[in-house]
């Protein structure tokens, strides 16, 4: 007689999707679900799929649970590394007047400015991660507004990095960019990313830019660069204007020649929240939008063009290849604090790029201290940070623990209290119905469907 180990459940027409703590899933007919329950009898092969994956056992449960948690620490291999990713926002000043902006300094106050007294402190603290592999992320508002920091922050680190191995990225609208921030950003291997909504009218209508058409400034320098040897990332972002034209907007990736977008949704924090009844829409209506999309790009990808979404590209690594991706907002506990950290212009620090954007709401419960005030270990230790790793951790939420998809997911303490007063999720909220809906899709697929299961698996290799 076999053992049954802990697992999750979802049923769906009659079938049963099971999941456990390593990550490892399986479907089951009705038939086979009651049996396992039972303990009765299973055929063969679903047996040893069982068995191997962990669902059952029948060697000492000691053994057993020694080996499950082995496999467990490698889902969470994550947890065992310092803060990594660094985030320095040089500047709050922004050229841009995006309908969902969480950012940006619409006054254009020239002192929004991060200086190089708070860029040095900044960058000593980021230094005191043990991690040996760290990402320095240039953010703003609009952070080639202040390229002199930028600058500095990269040399001052080169010069006192020793064995610590540093990436520099920035993100940027590109409108600003001149060939001198072109060579400088090709010499350092600065990786570039940028923001396109779609096609012309969907880029001009979210993201306007008050010095001339946002669209072709954006597009004009992408394709420099791409001349230039940069491969460009860019991420999407969905408003209520974007529902009906998925197909516009990966048409419009492709002909920039990227092999991949990021279907982002809205999230409500700054001018997202005060325009959610013209810009916003329901979790339901994103999914059917996220829907279409992912079929247009198996089509394409069935036509012989590798072209990836970056959602669908996160999960379906944590389900098919249980690899602990690092993805900050999804994965338990989120990255908040103890994976990144938020060093905006003024010298606050705050536990990632959300919380500091929730601050520009007016609501600094993720601000974990000041360069001037704090070390690394200060800011660790802090009761933000302590609060972020418990609120995040879906084994110990009541609505998150019993959920099928628990291996995969994560939640935002951040956009919890900014939804729902809440640092804790709530069951089927919006961000919730979102995930849990893309991953329905996903496990949809990889179910009933041979030959989109055989693209995914490219996806991933």
């Amino acid at each position: 007689m076999y053992k049954i180990s802990y697992f999750n459940f979802r049923e769906c027409n009659g079938e049963y999707l099971i999941t456990n703590d390593a990550g490892k899933f399986s479907f089951l007919s009705k038939e086979e679900f009651e049996h396992l329950l039972k303990k009765e009898d299973l055929n063969e092969e679903k047996y040893a799929e069982l068995e191997a994956k962990g669902f059952i056992y029948s060697i000492p449960t000691e053994v057993f649970a020694t080996t499950m948690s082995m496999a467990v620490r490698v889902q969470k291999g994550y947890t065992l590394n310092a803060t990594s990713l660094h985030i320095f926002v040089v500047s709050k000043n922004c050229n841009f007047r995006c309908i969902y902006c969480q950012a940006g300094n619409l006054n254009q106050i020239a002192d929004y400015k991060m200086t190089k007294e708070i860029a040095k402190k900044s960058v000593d603290i980021a230094m005191q991660s043990p991690s040996k592999y760290l990402t320095f992320e240039f953010q703003g508002g609009e952070p080639l507004t202040n390229f002199e920091i930028i600058k500095y922050i990269i040399a001052y680190s080169d010069e006192i990095k020793k064995d610590k191995i540093i990436e520099y990225a920035v993100v940027s609208n590109l409108t600003l960019m001149t060939d001198e921030m072109m060579n400088f950003f090709k010499e350092k291997n600065v990786n570039i990313s940028t923001s396109i909504d779609g096609n012309k009218e969907l880029q001009n209508k979210n993201r306007p830019c008050v010095d001339g058409n946002s669209y072709d400034l954006t597009t004009n320098t992408i394709r420099k660069l791409q001349e230039n040897g940069f491969n460009i990332s860019a991420i999407q972002t969905t408003t209520k204007y974007s529902l009906l034209k998925y197909k516009e907007i990966i048409d419009e990736y492709i002909s920039l020649n990227m092999t991949s977008i990021f279907l982002r949704p809205l999230t409500k924090l700054g001018k997202a929240d005060v325009n959610w009844e013209n810009s916003g829409y329901s979790a339901e209506e994103f999914i059917e939008f996220y829907k279409n999309s992912l079929d247009y790009i198996i089509e394409i990808n069935k036509k012989g063009k590798l072209f990836t979404e970056g959602h669908a590209l996160i999960f379906l690594k944590k389900i098919l290849k249980n690899e602990p991706i690092n993805y900050m907002e999804l994965r338990s506990p989120c990255g908040g604090g103890i994976g990144q950290l938020a060093y905006y212009f003024d010298g606050n620090v705050y536990t990632c790029d959300e919380g500091r954007m929730l601050a520009e709401m007016g609501d600094t419960s993720f601000k974990v201290g000041n360069v001037f005030d704090d070390s690394y270990v200060d800011l660790m230790n802090s009761e933000c940070t302590k609060a972020t790793c418990i609120s995040s951790c879906l084994e110990c939420n009541m609505f998150c623990n019993s959920c099928v998809y628990l291996p995969y997911c994560g939640t935002c303490p951040v956009i919890n209290l900014a939804q729902n007063k809440n640092i804790f999720s709530k069951q089927r909220d919006y961000r919730c119905s979102i995930y849990s809906g893309i991953m329905d899709i996903l496990f949809d697929y990889i179910k009933n469907d041979e030959s989109v299961l055989k693209i995914f698996e490219r996806w991933i290799q």
